[in-house]
Formats: C-alpha cells, sequence, structure tokens
C-alpha cells in the first residue's frame, strides 16, 4: 500500500473531525459566544453549505493547475479554517474559520479521490479511495469521542487547535509521501473537466448519491431522539451507542471498496438493497434494545458501504475528465445529508413520532435505489484501449 494513502487518510480524518466534533461542543461554544444553541447550530447548517460550494467552486477553479500542489494548498486552507476558529473573539468570527474550513472539503476528497486512485493498479482503485475515506470513518468513531472530551476538559478551543495541529501532520505526510504520477499531473482546462457532465450515468449517479446517502441521514439525523424517546436508552447511554454507528462506518468503508473493485454496480445494487432493508427493519424494531444495538452497526456498515462504489463510479463515467465530477460527487453527499435531515425534520414537525425520519429515509432509499437500477441496466459495457487502459464508454 502506498505511504501516500496513509497521508491523504490524515488529512480526511482531519476534515472529518472538524466537520462532526462541533456536534458534541455546541453547548461550551453557545455558552462562549452568548447565543442560543440554535445559533450555534448554524456552525453545522454553515458548514455543510460551504462544503458544496467549495466542492464545486474550487474544483473547478484549481482544474488547470497540478494535483499536488492543490492539495497542500487546500490543507492550508483547512489549518487557517480551523484556527481563526480556535481563535474567534465572537461568533461570526467563528462562522467565518467554520466556512474557511469547509471550502476545502470537497475539493480537498475529490481532487484526494482521483490521486488515491492514480497511485495504484486499475484493479484497486475503489480499495484506494476507501483507504483515504477511512481516514473520515475513523474521525467518527476515534475523533470526535476524543475530540469532545479535550474540548470539554481543556475549552472548545483547545479541540480545534488539536485540529490544525493533525492538519500540520496532513500537510508534511502529502509533501513528503504522495507521489502524483506525470499523466496525473497534466494541466487540464475546466471545458474540459465539464465535458464529463453530458454523460447521463454521471449525473444518474450524482442522484443516487443523494439518494442513498440522504437515506442514511434522515434515519441518523435525529437517531438520539429515537433511541432515547422509542428504544427507551437513557441519554448517557447515546453517544457509546453511536460508537457502534462508527464502527459500521468502517466496516463498510473496508468492505465496500474491496467489493467494488470486482462490481461497482453490483455492490451499489446490493449495499443500497440492504441499507433499505435496514431501514425497514429499523422502524419495525425501534422499541428493541437488543435489534437496535445490532441494527446500528449495519445502518453505518451498509449506509457507508456504497461511498466508494458510488465515488469510484463517477470518476469512470467521468471519463478523462474525473476532478471536477469528483467533487460535485461530495457536493451531492452533503446535499443528501441536508435532504435527509430536512426531511425527517417534517415528519417530527408534523406529529408522526421519532420513528417517522426511519421511514422517511427508507423512502428515499428506495428511490435511490430504483435510480441505481436505472444506471446499472442503461450502463454500457466498459472497452479496453491500446494501453491496456480500463474506459467506460459514457452514456
Amino acid at each position: 500500500m502506498p505511504l501516500g494513502l496513509i497521508a491523504l487518510a490524515i488529512g480526511a480524518f482531519g476534515i472529518g473531525l472538524t466537520e462532526f466534533v462541533i456536534m458534541g461542543l455546541l453547548p461550551e461554544v453557545a455558552a462562549d459566544f452568548g447565543v442560543t444553541e440554535a445559533t450555534a447550530g448554524w456552525l453545522i447548517s454553515g458548514y455543510a453549505l460551504s462544503v458544496v460550494v467549495g466542492a464545486l467552486g474550487l474544483t473547478a477553479a484549481t482544474t488547470r493547475l497540478p494535483r499536488k500542489p492543490v492539495l497542500l494548498g487546500l490543507v492550508v486552507l483547512f489549518i487557517a479554517g480551523n484556527a481563526l476558529t480556535a481563535l474567534a473573539a465572537d461568533y461570526p468570527a467563528a462562522m467565518a474559520g467554520r466556512i474557511i474550513a469547509a471550502l476545502c472539503h470537497g475539493a480537498f476528497f475529490g481532487i484526494g479521490s482521483v490521486v488515491a486512485a492514480d497511485l495504484v493498479a486499475p484493479a484497486k482503485k475503489a480499495r484506494a479511495i476507501a483507504i483515504m475515506f477511512t481516514g473520515l470513518t475513523a474521525a467518527n468513531v476515534f475523533g470526535v469521542p476524543f475530540g469532545t472530551f479535550v474540548g470539554q476538559q481543556f475549552g472548545w478551543r483547545a479541540t480545534f487547535w488539536a485540529i490544525s495541529a493533525i492538519g500540520v501532520v496532513a500537510f508534511a505526510g502529502i509533501a513528503l509521501l504522495v507521489t502524483v504520477p506525470p499523466a496525473t499531473s497534466e494541466k487540464v482546462s475546466l471545458v474540459h473537466e465539464l465535458r464529463a457532465f453530458r454523460s447521463r450515468q454521471v449525473w444518474l449517479s450524482l442522484t443516487v448519491t443523494v439518494l442513498a446517502y440522504g437515506g442514511m441521514f434522515g434515519a441518523f439525523t435525529y437517531i438520539a431522539y429515537t433511541l432515547t424517546g422509542v428504544t427507551g436508552f437513557a441519554a448517557s447511554a447515546v453517544p457509546w451507542l453511536l460508537v457502534l454507528f462508527g464502527i459500521g462506518l468502517v466496516i463498510g468503508n473496508a468492505v465496500g471498496g474491496r467489493l467494488a473493485d470486482r462490481s461497482i454496480d453490483r455492490t451499489l445494487l446490493g449495499f443500497t438493497g440492504l441499507l433499505l432493508l435496514i431501514l425497514i427493519t429499523f422502524g419495525l424494531l425501534a422499541w428493541s434494545q437488543p435489534a437496535t444495538i445490532a441494527i446500528l452497526v449495519l445502518l453505518g456498515a451498509f449506509g457507508f458501504g456504497t461511498v466508494p462504489g458510488l465515488q469510484s463510479r463517477i470518476m469512470q463515467y467521468a471519463g478523462g475528465a474525473p476532478t471536477l465530477a469528483s467533487g460535485a460527487n461530495i457536493g451531492a453527499f452533503n446535499v443528501g445529508n441536508a435532504l435527509g435531515a430536512w426531511a425527517g425534520g417534517v415528519g417530527i414537525a408534523a406529529g408522526l413520532g421519532y420513528t417517522s425520519p426511519i421511514w422517511i429515509g427508507a423512502a428515499i432509499t428506495a428511490s435511490g435505489l430504483v435510480v441505481m437500477t436505472v444506471a446499472a441496466l442503461t450502463a454500457r459495457p466498459a472497452r479496453h484501449s491500446a494501453t491496456g487502459t480500463v474506459r467506460t464508454v459514457a452514456a
């Protein structure tokens, strides 16, 4: 395994920590700045929206630049954003820091996915992407609980200084260990990158990303309410139960990456179908504590197991212009997050109870499975070029 993949995973770990650790520190942040928790919550929403902007805007703006220097520049932006958050004297300054850090998120994962895939043989591309995304899953399992503990013991600003330090380590690792092949370093025009979006399969892949990931987050966003209000767990048990979900993320990411290298479409159909089954089962058995414990692991596994395949699929059908399409897919994940959170909230606001986000998530996932089925049935087979490189005929 190329050591450059570890460096990319460290960067992904830091970015994942930035995105999610704020959830456990909102009370401290709100108290420090004298704002309501709802207002402090915009530090999460503002981050997610900025990810979408950065995924498209920064990726498009850097298409003509060599990818390794771009990755290093994005890490510098990440460090600066988190340092500004740690230094913020007031709420607007903290929001500015969050936005700056978020802008690098989508572009880093989009460009990093292309670089990671080029570091390995063609038959291992999805696994390479999965290794990079392992940093993101590890952030959920280990980083968020530890970061929350640090913030509670030493102040929330200490957590963001620690994240900035992780960024420094990632910068050094990428600078020293990531070797970009000459073909990957070629300058590519924005017009060339935009050609990827002429492919129907690219648009179908983006739609599957929004719906499959949105379905999982429709259920997960309000999981604390379900666990305490329906399953009957104590509030103090929720963080440890979420660790089970995080373990599922790690397992699903690893297994999904290996299976996607064998067949992307079969893997995506299988994992999306199983995710739908798990959500339906959860909706029926949310009252059972033993069943819920098992379901949390499976929900994370089948939900995140689609990520390497989805990222690989859009790069495959983007042909020779994968960078912007890859960044757009990272944006699509965050659109899915927002869709699931909004739809689940609608169910609760309508008085349908704390299991309603699960059923709404199942409906969104079912839509994703339908779109994925259409995509698989209408995809044209890959052909081999004279150099032996597998290329997919755009559809």
